[in-house]
């Protein structure tokens, strides 16, 4: 299942890169996309994981970028 996420205060390009090439090492996750211009996560995973996969998204988030926020 493919689903798109708001992201607020991703305040660099770099960061994004780096939490984008970390959700992607998550098991479960096919594909992730991290846009800094367009402030925007689309993660690909299998859907009856989505929560727990979200849950580690977030913490990656927050360890590379403390005031990121995933708008979910």
């Amino acid at each position: 299942m493919k689903k798109k996420f708001k992201m607020q205060d991703l305040d660099c390009a770099n960061c994004a890169a780096k939490m984008e090439e970390a959700i992607k090492k998550i098991e479960g996750v096919q594909d992730a996309t991290v846009s800094f211009m367009m402030q925007k996560l689309t993660i690909e995973a299998e859907d009856a994981r989505m929560d727990e996969i979200m849950e580690q998204v977030v913490a990656i988030c927050k360890k590379v970028e403390p005031d990121c926020k995933i708008l979910l």
